[in-house]
């Protein structure tokens, strides 16, 4: 069993607590055994009896009668019986319920739909809730609102490099390699050969990912240009741009014309089922947001690369990938840093150059400015990797990611240097 303990431990946190706890993510990350498995485990260590864990799985055929709502909740009231201890319910995949014309009425305008349903399992006093989904348009602040207020989201990852490491059944030296090559989802760890594991992650987009992504949003065009767009984005995974440079792209290696505006819907389908993450510019000096272009992220480096058939392993931005999804799993909001100075030219005038930081993560009064390198072993490649940082005039901490396994040290502007698997194995490596 893969221990996902800060998962769980946020669920234990969470138990009871008088909201509805929304688990989101990528499909097949390992939502369904955290609940199913996990958590009902530990729900049992405790004294719950199993009948008072109600389970449903409702992208699993023999419950598609409750994807009805109305059927959803009937069935759900029916299981609970006791009127005194607590009943654990676990609705998998709650966006497969579907939103239904209200029966009793005679008017279409009124809809119900599993905000209904859960709205009204939450007013049984011994119901403790808890659901997951694929989507997170689900989520949207229009749907956290009609839950008034009484939803609590824990986003479930892939693997994180710890957790892949712990669960790795081989020598830990190539636990790295494993990890940067096929990611972090639960079952490549059981799949053998190259093959094998390759295999199952472009199934994972033929046969789950783009087509839930095709029916949730209605897309008529060919499935063809969903898959180019993919290989696109792989292409270019942690390089600046915009749906108009991909849209420019596209059409030069595909020879087909799709508009920056489809580009952009699609790219935002990617983002709402969490294949994809969007990184925004910050203009550190100038404290504000700078609109375009932005950087993206896959969720699971695995995927990115199987969609690329394994060939661009350019490890500089898989590192740089991968730091990216550590910063997101440990709660940090994370963007891309722009720091603009004014240098002087031959002809004595001077002109305005940014330099970039790779990531700026920040949690409550707590910010780290983080550069992804692969290595440093020159004094002018050094330079060259912490020019952005030295140009950052205030106290918050610096750190330089390196490929290779060093001994932490700190420079003499106090920058720290830290190697790549240190940094996801501890994770108060940061503070070092």
């Amino acid at each position: 069993m893969i221990e996902r303990k800060k998962y769980l431990d946020k669920l234990i946190r969470k138990k009871e607590n008088g909201l509805v706890k929304v688990i989101t993510g990528i499909r097949r990350c390992g939502k369904s055994y955290l609940l199913f498995e996990i958590y009902h485990r530990y729900l049992n260590s405790i004294g719950v009896d199993d009948s008072h864990i109600i389970e449903i799985a409702l992208d699993d055929d023999p419950n598609a009668q409750y994807r009805n709502p109305l059927e959803l909740g009937k069935y759900i009231r029916s299981l609970i019986t006791d009127k005194e201890q607590t009943y654990y319910i676990f609705l998998d995949e709650i966006q497969k319920v579907a939103s239904i014309k209200n029966p009793y009425l005679d008017s279409d305008e009124e809809k119900i739909g599993f905000v209904d349903v859960v709205l009204g399992l939450m007013k049984i006093r011994n119901a403790d809730i808890y659901v997951t989904g694929s989507n997170s348009r689900m989520l949207s602040s229009d749907i956290l609102t009609e839950f008034r207020g009484r939803g609590d989201e824990i986003r479930v990852n892939p693997l994180s490099f710890t957790e892949f490491y712990a669960a790795y059944d081989g020598d830990k030296r190539d636990a790295w390699t494993e990890y940067y090559t096929y990611g972090g989802m639960p079952l490549v760890l059981v799949q053998k050969t190259h093959e094998d594991k390759a295999k199952y992650l472009r199934d994972l987009f033929s046969k789950i990912y783009l087509d839930d992504i095709i029916a949730r949003n209605k897309i008529g065009h060919d499935k063809s240009v969903l898959e180019d767009l993919l290989n696109v984005i792989s292409s270019s995974v942690g390089s600046l741009t915009n749906p108009l440079r991909i849209s420019n792209t596209f059409s030069s290696i595909t020879g087909k014309t799709v508009s920056d505006d489809t580009i952009a819907k699609y790219l935002d389908c990617f983002v709402d089922s969490f294949l994809i993450y969007k990184a925004q510019r910050y203009d550190v000096k100038g404290r504000k947001y700078i609109g375009s272009p932005f950087k993206y992220y896959f969720s699971d480096i695995g995927l990115r690369n199987a969609r690329l058939n394994f060939r661009q392993q350019e490890e500089n931005h898989i590192m740089e990938n991968i730091i990216y999804n550590e910063l997101l799993m440990r709660e940090y909001s994370v963007d891309v840093g722009v720091v603009e100075y004014s240098a002087a030219r031959s002809d004595k005038k001077r002109s305005r150059t940014q330099l970039e930081i790779d990531f700026i993560a920040n949690k409550g009064s707590s910010k780290y400015y983080i550069q992804s390198a692969l290595n440093i072993d020159t004094e002018e490649k050094r330079t060259q990797e912490i020019n952005s940082l030295v140009r950052v005039n205030d106290s918050f901490k610096k750190i330089v990611v390196l490929k290779d396994k060093i001994i932490p040290w700190h420079d003499e502007k106090g920058i720290l240097y830290i190697g790549i698997e240190q940094f996801l194995l501890d994770e108060d490596s940061m503070n070092i």
